[in-house]
């Protein structure tokens, strides 16, 4: 079983879906036949390396400004369900290409969740800029990839290939937002759904493909 999830590290939902995906898989009973494979998806790929204004005040250039409040509200609650602080009213979207240019290298290197863990919490909660190149290679690092390898990377377009070629799978797939599960090819459902009700979608997903039919 195949699960692909698309993810951009700027819109917190996918820091709570992130929390909420492990938590059904740790429910799953039949996690020896599952592949996870996390997919690039920008969420502002026109956007700058510079910060802004924060999400909360961009939030009133998509929504009724009067219900941004309680829409910032709801974010910083769920996120506290997951364990998780939210600073909506801090954080200030960035274009994240060469975010998820490093997060293939991580991959490669077998530090992935690490080094996504480490950005989700760097722009969500420190409200650091994710765009910026030094802040970049020492959160990388941290999370236990290599300063000067991520920083040559940086410098270059590696992995550029990769984001993009994840890209089009996501609008191959019917991916429109983030973050989506897509289970061996199959719709895309949200990445925030209750991880009781993913495992259950999970468990049908497996049964449909063992079954005779399928």
């Amino acid at each position: 079983m195949k699960i692909e999830i698309f993810s951009d590290v700027i819109r917190p939902w996918c820091y709570i879906g992130k929390r909420r995906v492990r938590a059904a898989l740790d429910r799953f009973g039949h996690q020896d036949q599952v592949q996870v494979v996390w997919r690039s998806f920008e969420l502002a790929p026109e956007a700058g390396r510079e910060p802004g204004l924060p999400a909360a005040r961009l939030m009133e250039q998509w929504m009724d400004p009067a219900a941004v409040p309680s829409r910032v509200a709801l974010i910083k609650a769920q996120g506290r369900r997951e364990g998780l602080e939210l600073n909506v009213d801090r954080s200030t979207p960035v274009n994240t290409f060469d975010a998820h240019r490093l997060t293939h290298f991580a991959a490669e290197r077998g530090v992935h969740d690490e080094v996504m863990e480490r950005f989700f919490h760097a722009y969500h909660t420190e409200a650091l800029n994710i765009a910026d190149h030094d802040v970049l290679v020492r959160l990388a690092e941290e999370a236990g990839l290599d300063a000067a390898e991520s920083h040559g990377i940086l410098a270059g377009d590696e992995y550029a290939g990769a984001v993009r070629a994840a890209e089009d799978r996501a609008r191959a797939l019917g991916v429109r937002g983030v973050p989506s599960v897509v289970i061996d090819g199959l719709p895309p459902v949200s990445g925030v759904m209750d991880p009781a009700a993913l495992v259950e979608h999970l468990e049908r997903v497996r049964a449909r493909a063992a079954s005779p039919a399928a």
